[in-house]
């Protein structure tokens, strides 16, 4: 099964509830969704552009998400993950050659996983608890 270049409509309509800043940045969006990023993502808001790093000293920046509600979500081919908001805002998260990059969870075990190199692992079923969505579509 080709996984490269996939929409993540799990995500989509999901409203940002909170962002966690340790060795990874986790994003929890309504609906028990989760975005683990380990590797760099770009932030490119009202602001600019802003890079995040996970770990001890991570930028703030990605609060200013907090409340926004996900527009698009997707894969590209290469495996970075693509997320727009609402707010026009968009967040890019890397890949990395030698470690998993991102991950994104969801109900019913749902789990898609950014491998070395941009390689996609996935289990269960992406559109798992998709019939209801928080948040409205902008």
């Amino acid at each position: 099964m080709d996984v490269q270049g996939r929409s993540l409509s799990l995500l989509e309509g999901r409203r940002l509830e909170y962002v966690r800043l340790d060795h990874a940045v986790i994003l929890g969006f309504t609906g028990d969704r989760q975005v683990v990023i380990e590797s760099v993502v770009h932030l490119d808001g009202p602001g600019g552009r802003v890079d995040v790093e996970p770990g001890d000293d991570s930028s703030d920046a990605l609060a200013t998400l907090l409340g926004d509600v996900v527009r698009t979500a997707r894969t590209r081919g290469t495996g970075e993950l693509e997320l727009t908001f609402g707010s026009g805002s968009a967040l890019l998260v890397d890949v990395e050659t030698d470690v998993e990059s991102w991950a994104v969870t969801g109900p019913d075990g749902f789990l898609i996983v950014c491998m070395a190199h941009g390689e996609l692992a996935v289990w269960g079923d992406a559109g798992a608890g998709d019939s209801q969505r928080d948040g409205a579509r902008a």
